[in-house]
């Protein structure tokens, strides 16, 4: 599960436009199988059939807004959009700038993989930028080498650069099945689990989305859902 923290809070200004006739939905569109563009250019994944049936739920009309992963807090609280559901992994240090539903997975591992084993508190490990991954990589003996997708951390130990990469085991596990890489090392798990975000004055929109999983939770569709996209983390 991803995770950024940004430092500052002077960002939330009054960008509030919760409760708009659209919510627009922001996510990153590069990190499957939570959320990617498919063949059209279309948003699609795990987070797209999630979101598409909370707004359904909620009886809201919604669409889909993308958004580079760095900047995608700077710019919920700037307006661009009126919620963030991104693999965004829920954290104590991120509820000081934006607030978050319930979870809608329970904490999943994260993993390493490389080409051959290697010590991954030693090793050079690559992991992309501003994520709950970066943030423990730092918090070990490896060598961190940050990259802003995904796609480029694996790009980087496939081509010798790097020992390993840390990313989300979920993300990882097609990646090992069609190419040379294995996970090494075991297992780790961070954060608590992976939520929507929203602006901290958007308390009744946040509310919506919190009662809409509450009913996915409660009949079953929400675990059929991570079932379908391979997710672990079911409730």
């Amino acid at each position: 599960m991803k995770s950024l923290f940004l430092g500052t809070a002077a960002l939330a200004l009054t960008a509030g436009v919760a409760m708009a006739d659209t919510v627009r939905l922001g996510t990153e569109g590069a990190y499957p199988p939570y959320n990617f563009l498919n063949d059209a250019g279309e948003v699609d994944g795990f987070e797209r059939e999630l979101g598409d049936e909370l707004c359904k739920r909620a009886e809201l009309d919604c669409e889909w807004v993308t958004n580079d992963w760095d900047s995608i807090i700077p710019n919920l609280l700037s307006g661009n959009y009126d919620t963030i559901i991104a693999g965004m992994s829920i954290t104590e240090e991120r509820k000081e700038v934006v607030s978050f539903t319930q979870g809608y997975t329970r904490p999943s591992p994260s993993a390493y993989a490389a080409l051959s084993d290697v010590d991954v508190n030693s090793a050079v490990v690559s992991a992309q930028a501003s994520t709950i991954q970066s943030s423990h990589v730092a918090s070990t003996g490896a060598t961190l080498v940050e990259f802003p997708t995904p796609d480029e951390t694996i790009a980087a130990v496939t081509a010798g650069e790097v020992d390993a990469v840390m990313a989300d085991k979920d993300f990882l596990t097609p990646i090992v099945e069609e190419t040379e890489l294995q996970f090494i090392a075991e297992d780790v798990f961070l954060g608590d689990g992976i939520g929507m975000a929203f602006r901290q004055s958007d308390d009744e929109l946040r509310a919506k989305f919190d009662a809409a999983i509450d009913t996915m939770k409660a009949d079953g569709s929400l675990n059929a859902l991570l079932d379908k996209w391979e997710i672990e983390g079911k409730f």
